[in-house]
C-alpha cells in the first residue's frame, strides 16, 4: 500500500526516522548499531477502508550485526458499521481470521515442504544432514532475481531458468564435492560439519554479489486481494500454491511409479543390498541432488514471491525445513510434506493467540510432544539400534 507511515524509534524511544511505504507497499530504514527497536504504523494514514489485521499497529522486531530484520504490517478490509469487530476469544471474526490464517499456515506449509523434501530425499540416499540446503532455497530466489531484473527476462521463464540452473548446480555439488568425500570414507557426522561451513561460506557469498539490502522481483509484487470466502489473499498466493502443490504430487508419483524413483527408495532402504542388485548408486544419489536441488530453487522462488528477497532468506527458514522433515519422519519424502504442512499451519493459527514474533514456538512445540509420543516420527519407520 502506497504512502503509509511507519515511525521507527530505539527501545528507549529516541526517533530513528519516519519514512512513508511505496507503490509496492515497501518500506527501509538503515539503522547505526544493532539492537531492539520499536516500529509504529500511523493507522490515521492507511486508507478508511483498511486496518491493521490483528489490532496492534506497533512491532518490536530485533536486529543482529549485519543482518536486515523485516516487518510487517498485515492489513485487512475494515468491518463496516453494524458489522462484527475483531475479537480474541469468539464470533464470526474470530473463525473469519483463523480462515485466513489456515490459509497462510498452507501456503507457508507447502514452501516449507518443497524445500523438505530435497532434504529429506538427500539424506535418505546418503545419511548426509545438510545444513547448506537454506542456501540452495536462497541460491534459487536470487538466480531468478538476476535473470528477471538483471537481464529484463519476465519472472516466469526467469523462474525456469533458475530452478535448472539450480538442479544443475546440485548435480555438480555431488559430482564435484560430496561424491569425493563419499568415496574418501568421510563419515556422516564430519560430513555434517562440512555442511555447516559451506553454508557459511554461501551465506557470505550471496552477501558480496547481492549486498545486503532487501529486494523484490520485477512483476508480481503488489497485486490487489481476492476474496474467497472468508479468505483474502492476492492471486498470485492461489497460483503459487497451485504450482507447490502440483510439483509435490508429481515428484511423489515419479518416487512410486518410476524406475528412478523404486532405484531411489531402494538406495534409501538399503545402498549396500541396492548395489548389488545391479542399481547404480552413485547415479541415482546425483539424480537425487539434481531433482533436491531443483525443488529447493523453485521453494526459494516461491518464499520470494511472498515476502522480500535477501542473502539470508534460506538460513531464516532451515530450522522450519528441519522441523517438517524431522516431525514427518527422516528419509522419508511423504513425511516430509505432512510435517511441514502441520509446521506452517501451527505457525500462522497460533498468531490467533501468542503474539507474532513467538508464532515459531507453537510448531517446535508439536514437533517435541509429537516426537516423545513417535520418535520416528509421523510417517517415520521404527528402526533397532544394536
Amino acid at each position: 500500500m502506497n504512502g503509509a507511515k511507519i515511525s521507527v524509534t530505539t527501545e528507549s524511544g529516541q526517533p530513528v526516522k519516519e519514512v512513508t511505504s511505496n507503490a509496492q507497499g515497501t518500506w527501509d530504514v538503515q539503522v547505526d548499531k544493532p539492537g531492539k527497536y520499536k516500529v509504529t504504523l500511523d493507522v490515521g494514514s492507511l486508507p478508511q477502508n483498511s486496518e491493521v489485521r490483528g489490532g496492534t499497529n506497533v512491532r518490536t522486531p530485533t536486529v543482529y550485526e549485519g543482518n536486515c530484520s523485516t516487518v510487517l504490517f498485515a492489513l485487512q478490509p475494515k468491518a463496516a458499521p453494524g458489522q462484527a469487530q475483531p475479537e480474541e476469544g469468539g464470533g464470526s471474526s474470530f473463525w473469519t481470521r483463523a480462515a485466513q490464517l489456515t490459509f497462510e499456515g498452507l501456503n507457508l506449509g507447502l514452501i516449507i515442504a518443497l524445500a523438505a523434501l530435497g532434504l529429506s530425499l538427500i539424506y535418505g540416499t546418503t545419511g548426509l544432514t545438510n545444513f547448506a540446503h537454506g542456501e540452495l532455497v536462497t541460491l534459487g530466489a536470487l538466480l531468478a532475481y538476476a535473470f528477471n531484473v538483471g537481464t529484463g527476462l519476465h519472472l516466469i521463464p526467469a523462474a525456469v531458468i533458475a530452478v535448472i540452473v539450480a538442479g544443475g548446480l546440485g548435480y555438480l555439488q555431488d559430482r564435484l564435492f560430496w561424491g569425493q568425500l563419499r568415496k574418501r570414507g568421510t563419515g556422516t557426522i564430519a560430513m555434517m560439519i562440512i555442511s555447516i561451513g559451506v553454508a557459511i561460506f554461501l551465506r557470505y557469498v550471496f552477501l558480496i554479489m547481492f549486498g545486503g539490502e532487501n529486494e523484490s522481483y520485477a512483476q508480481y509484487t503488489a497485486q490487489p486481494g481476492i476474496e474467497v470466502g472468508p479468505i483474502s489473499a492476492a492471486p498470485k498466493n492461489f497460483v503459487a500454491m497451485g504450482i507447490e502443490l502440483s510439483v509435490l504430487i508429481i515428484v511423489g508419483i515419479a518416487l512410486l511409479r518410476t524406475r528412478t524413483g523404486k532405484a531411489a527408495r531402494a538406495v534409501a532402504d538399503n545402498p549396500a543390498l541396492a548395489a548389488s542388485s545391479g542399481i547404480n548408486v552413485d547415479r541415482v544419489i546425483r539424480i537425487i541432488w539434481t531433482m533436491g536441488g531443483a525443488i529447493a530453487a523453485l521453494a526459494g522462488i516461491m518464499l520470494g514471491l511472498s515476502q522480500n528477497l535477501k542473502y539470508t532468506m534460506g538460513q531464516d527458514i532451515l530450522l522450519l525445513i528441519f522441523a517438517g522433515v524431522t516431525l514427518g519422519g527422516l528419509g522419508t519424502a511423504f513425511g516430509a510434506l505432512v510435517g511441514s504442512l502441520v509446521v506452517g499451519l501451527f505457525i500462522q493459527v497460533s498468531t490467533l493467540w501468542v503474539p507474532p514474533e513467538l508464532k515459531s514456538v507453537g510448531a517446535l512445540a508439536v514437533l517435541i510432544i509429537v516426537l516423545l509420543v513417535r520418535p520416528q516420527g509421523i510417517l517415520g519407520r521404527r528402526e533397532r539400534v544394536g
